[in-house]
């Protein structure tokens, strides 16, 4: 299990706000968890600017400016919240439970609405770009 689960939600928003959420348990399932607790607390819109806002602190304050993706940051909480639609979770537990590929096959997410490599892009790391093969909802 990962370690971020050792964390209520309001807990791991808070720390995470702050910088204090050690950076080497915020890996890819803690990512979805930021953009779960975010839509299930605040819903898609203003989710989507906190997450963005929150991740660039986080990373400016432990000197890793060169690991944010603003196209691949706002692409997953689109994601996130189209599972969202599909099985209103209780828990971010049971939410990623039910949709484990979030955490298996995440780059395949991605690669059924763009046809280009967002992840090594330097466009995509400064902007966002909308997917130019399936769109999101």
């Amino acid at each position: 299990m990962e370690k971020h689960f050792e964390l209520t939600d309001s807990e791991f928003e808070q720390q995470f706000i702050a910088c204090k959420l050690d950076p080497l348990i915020f890996r890819h399932e803690a990512h979805l968890r930021l953009a779960w607790i975010n839509i299930k607390k605040y819903g898609i819109k203003k989710a989507e600017k906190n997450v963005q806002v929150q991740l660039e602190n986080f990373v400016k304050y432990h000197g890793a400016n060169d690991k944010y993706n603003k196209t691949l940051t706002i692409a997953a909480v689109k994601i996130v919240n189209h599972f969202i639609k599909q099985f209103n979770a209780n828990s971010f537990f049971d939410f990623v439970l039910k949709f484990n590929r979030l955490k298996t096959d995440f780059k395949g997410l991605i690669k059924s609405h763009y046809s280009f490599d967002i992840f090594n892009s330097k466009k995509a790391k400064t902007d966002y770009i909308k997917p130019d093969l399936l769109p999101f909802e």
